[in-house]
């Protein structure tokens, strides 16, 4: 079934690159006006054009999602841009920002995704069909020695879609969350790994039951069926998307 979601208003933070620009192509596509926002200027212009070319209206602007600042002045000037806001997909990691990965985990992963549903409430409450999307990971879901802080992160991103559904549900605001497993892109964490560490990639390739990477395509679509009428009575949940890796661990 494909989606429908023109006249829809749709911001995507982290949007230039990845699963954020997967995302924001699959709503544009589909007929939403799409706003992005990210720290890299080229990238988020490259993606910008690409939207743009789909027909919709876009805005773009780069934003440091560590900012509290930053994040309210984003969302007034995206909803002022697009004439509101529909749907908040909350994308950005600041894992390997500034080197700092507890600091920067935690103020971009959870935080950016606290404001910015803080910024675009009034919006959101407005619309007839208000949903947040945060993108979490697996990696929430279990112990991690090689990154506690992304796990410890992803996981307090679960709890808190979890705490803001039953605090957004009298607004008529759905939340919810989609947990990625392993997804291999262009420039992404994976794809460094396929050059520097190929030992390491065939492994975790290998540990996949699907024997394959994921791709930010099937993200993207995992995003668009929580954020459209056919997830009406969904809220509150943490959607896996990882071809069963999670299930061995």
């Amino acid at each position: 079934m494909a989606f429908d979601f023109k006249d829809s208003r749709v911001i995507v933070t982290g949007g230039s690159r990845g699963i954020g620009r997967s995302i924001a192509l699959g709503f544009a596509a589909a007929g939403a006006d799409v706003s992005i926002c990210a720290r890299g200027v080229a990238a988020l212009e490259g993606t910008r054009e690409e939207v743009a070319a789909l027909g919709h209206k876009v805005h773009a602007a780069t934003c440091d999602l560590a900012q509290e600042a930053a994040i309210k002045a984003y969302i007034s000037e995206a909803a002022a841009a697009l004439g509101g806001v529909d749907i908040l997909v909350c994308n950005a990691s600041g894992i390997d920002n500034t080197g700092d990965n507890w600091a920067d985990c935690f103020n971009v992963d959870v935080m950016a995704a606290v404001r910015a549903a803080a910024a675009a409430e009034a919006f959101l409450a407005k619309s007839t069909a208000g949903a947040i999307v945060n993108i979490t990971s697996i990696s929430g879901m279990m112990p991690s020695a090689r990154d506690p802080a992304y796990a410890a992160a992803k996981a307090a991103l679960i709890n808190l879609t979890t705490s803001q559904a039953v605090r957004l549900a009298a607004q008529k605001i759905r939340v919810n969350a989609v947990a990625p497993g392993s997804i291999d892109f262009p420039e992404g964490y994976w794809d460094r790994c396929r050059v520097e560490t190929p030992d390491i990639y065939a492994e975790v390739r290998d540990s996949i039951p699907f024997k394959r990477y994921g791709a930010p395509d099937e993200i993207a679509n995992a995003v668009m069926f929580l954020a459209s009428p056919l997830a009406s009575w969904i809220t509150g949940q943490t959607l896996v998307v990882d071809g069963g890796q999670v299930l061995r661990g």
